[in-house]
């Protein structure tokens, strides 16, 4: 797992380079303000492509359980019913985002004096949506057989010339928040042309010949049942995400500043244990599909300690640190945003076991076909997290600091019905 986790984890990270070299260079360069209108950005576009990347893991589920059952014919026929039905929905969300992109940033209670710098960013960071879906679907194909490695070049690669063109755009040809946008789209278009190129010219044994290339009913079927749910799971975390960025964009630009470097170092700091999770599904699913159950009871005892092991090592990284981390995004003399980037983090921090031990959760139930027990340890973490935060940030004991609370509480409430269902079936089989 850890051999195959590896680069999957290294190449995830170099992708939140590409909204994280936006917010270090434009928070350095712009300033505080145009730091709030990338940062929100950051989590309407984490929620939109959330829909494209839940469909590609789903579909990615599926071809790892065909992969380990050796049904080389059914997964080529798989792989090209997906693209096509993934196609449809990317070309409908580009269609969508264009016509509404003023309706969303309504929805986010955007404040007026980065409204204009918001929506400049937006509307160039959406070109590159089929990019983000290209590169998400060949990725799932290459990382179903166990090919987690070239994912991670062609990330890589882009993320190298994502913060060349950020440091030209912005700096050299001042062209503020656009300019950011631009180079994070020329970028994704890199990684996703590009390793749809590879699958397609180096990976022959996944290229669907003329006898796959036909759409089946019954492929649907057993496609949606995967991807669908965990789409919904992906989008409903994700939309739990937006709707705590609009509280937080009510309390103004210093608050908003704040969430958006932090959320930053939050995400590099649980990512690699994200992509275990993800890395642990695919094992799961490939012995799984080939009806291996002692290696599936093995594989959950040594996930549990890795993952278990490394949260305990960047917890203790960023609580102890916050400040300096903090002080990669912003300036030491934003006080303000400073201290409450600081808060978020230490109370984040401390609890990242739970969230560890949730993507391990996530990935059992989607790999065993049951990613709807996916979804409702989704709904249990998030609703919890939005409920709270708008409750606790409205009494004045709390403020603020209610929206960071809310957090811990949700992943321990999903942890404890995700584990506590486990615990039931094996007790009831030794019945």
């Amino acid at each position: 797992m850890l051999q195959f986790a590896l680069p999957l984890i290294a190449g995830n990270l170099l992708q939140q380079f590409y909204n994280v070299a936006d917010t270090l260079i434009v928070g350095k360069f712009l300033g505080a303000g145009a730091l709030a209108a990338v940062g929100s950005s950051y989590t309407l576009m984490t929620f939109l492509t959330s829909i494209l990347l839940g469909l590609a893991m789903g579909c990615g589920t599926f071809f790892s359980i065909l992969y380990g059952a050796g049904n080389k014919e059914k997964l080529n026929r798989s792989i090209f019913t997906s693209f096509l039905l993934l196609g449809i929905v990317n070309t409908a969300m580009n269609i969508f985002l264009f016509v509404n992109i003023d309706w969303l940033m309504g929805l986010l209670n955007v404040p007026e004096e980065i409204y204009q710098m918001m929506r400049e960013y937006l509307f160039v960071i959406f070109m590159g949506i089929t990019a983000t879906f290209l590169y998400n679907f060949f990725a799932s194909v290459l990382r179903s057989i166990g090919n987690s490695f070239w994912p991670m070049i062609f990330l890589g690669t882009a993320a190298i010339l994502n913060v060349i063109l950020d440091l030209l755009f912005v700096i050299v040809f001042k062209m503020g928040t656009a300019g950011a946008a631009a180079a994070t789209v020329a970028a994704q278009y890199l990684s996703g042309f590009g390793l749809a190129a590879y699958t397609w010219f180096l990976c022959p044994e996944l290229r669907p010949k003329k006898r796959h290339r036909k759409i089946t009913p019954d492929i649907v079927k057993e496609l949606s049942q995967f991807s669908i749910l965990t789409c919904l799971q992906q989008s409903v975390m994700n939309l739990g995400i937006l709707m705590v960025q609009g509280l937080v964009n009510s309390f103004g630009t210093v608050i908003m500043a704040a969430f958006a470097a932090a959320v930053k170092i939050d995400s590099f700091a649980y990512m690699p244990v994200q992509d275990f999770g993800n890395a642990f599904s695919t094992f799961i699913a490939q012995n799984h599909g080939a009806g291996k159950k002692d290696r599936i009871r093995k594989g959950i005892k040594s996930a549990v300690i890795t993952s278990t092991f490394f949260c305990i090592v960047i917890s203790v990284a960023v609580v102890l640190f916050a400040k300096q981390l903090m002080l990669i995004f912003v300036h030491p003399e934003e006080t303000r945003i400073l201290a409450e980037g600081m808060r978020y983090l230490r109370i984040e921090g401390v609890f990242y076991c739970l969230i560890g031990c949730l993507f391990l959760l996530y990935g059992y139930y989607r790999a065993m076909g049951n990613p709807g027990m996916s979804l409702i340890l989704t709904i249990i973490s998030l609703g919890t997290r939005v409920l709270l935060a708008y409750l606790l940030s409205a009494n004045p004991v709390f403020g603020v600091t209610g929206i960071w609370i809310s957090v811990p509480i949700g992943w321990f409430l999903a942890d404890a019905v995700g584990f506590g269902r486990m615990a039931c079936k094996k007790f009831h089989k030794k019945i």
